[in-house]
């Protein structure tokens, strides 16, 4: 308790705190605020607001954050007029600048050669083959060493009768003029034209140093082996078919339709040994 003597003096428990008429005159004589404590009502000395901390700088980061918003509704805003604006065809089509381009530099094509060809093609067939191929090495796993494809080729190949090679008196017309016998060369089995269209790899398993080798060295005809098994398969397919037996039927039939309009009642073909 403090003493009545005393009792404008203030306690020791509670320090003396500067009046506001004491600010006001400590500010005027040096021409700058000085600041007190902040009341706990928020309020400054002398009964000034007191600034209290921004929504930003209570939330760090905040300011930053509203700033990449607004940059983003922007774009999206400037998107939206320009598709609009591509709708109603006021500007020409936007182009995607990542858009894919493909440029053909190919040489023009060069003739080397050109054949009579005097062959009347008969029959046809077209086949289909499976190709299984695997390349690997002895005592190599093949998740190291190993190249398998599974390829499905599909090729056609043609049977036909080469009119060039009729030797001579091949066609002996009788004497009456009714009947004539002609003597042709046998059916022969064209190349096997494999159709780039309808073959593919149906599957392909590579070993890890195979990969790398692509990688590093690379080979562009890897695939041509498998290329060429198909058009083997299919040639031998092909002559175990008997697509000559059924060129030469149609060969006898479209002859004896022809020269019998000529006036021959009796038509006679007859195939040599090739």
């Amino acid at each position: 308790m403090a003493r009545d003597g005393d009792s404008n003096e203030p306690t020791r428990e509670f320090p003396e705190y500067p009046t506001g008429d004491d600010l006001r005159a400590r500010s005027g004589a040096t021409g700058d605020p000085i600041p007190g404590p902040a009341p706990a009502s928020g309020r400054g000395v002398g009964d000034e607001p007191y600034p209290g901390p921004s929504p930003a700088a209570a939330r760090p980061g905040g300011g930053a954050v509203r700033g990449l918003l607004a940059v983003l509704g922007a774009a999206a805003l400037v998107v939206v007029a320009l598709i609009g604006v591509q709708a109603t065809g006021i500007l020409p089509d936007f182009r995607n600048p990542f858009a894919k381009e493909q440029t053909d530099r190919s040489q023009p094509p060069l003739l080397k050669s050109i054949r009579d060809l005097s062959r009347y093609v008969a029959a046809e067939g077209d086949f289909q083959v499976v190709v299984d191929l695997q390349k690997d090495r002895k005592n190599v796993p093949d998740f190291l060493l190993n190249q398998r494809t599974l390829f499905v080729g599909a090729g056609s190949v043609e049977a036909y009768v080469d009119f060039s090679r009729i030797a001579e008196g091949a066609v002996v017309e009788s004497a009456d003029k009714k009947s004539v016998e002609i003597k042709l060369p046998a059916p022969q089995l064209g190349e096997t034209n494999l159709d780039l269209d309808k073959s593919y790899v149906f599957a392909e398993e590579r070993g890890l140093f195979n990969r790398i080798n692509d990688l590093v060295a690379g080979d562009a005809n890897r695939q041509q082996q498998v290329y060429q098994l198909a058009e083997d398969r299919i040639t031998t397919a092909a002559r175990d078919s008997g697509l000559t037996a059924r060129a030469e039927e149609n060969t006898r039939k479209m002859l004896e339709g022809l020269l019998r309009s000529l006036g021959y009642q009796q038509v006679t073909v007859t195939y040599t040994a090739s």
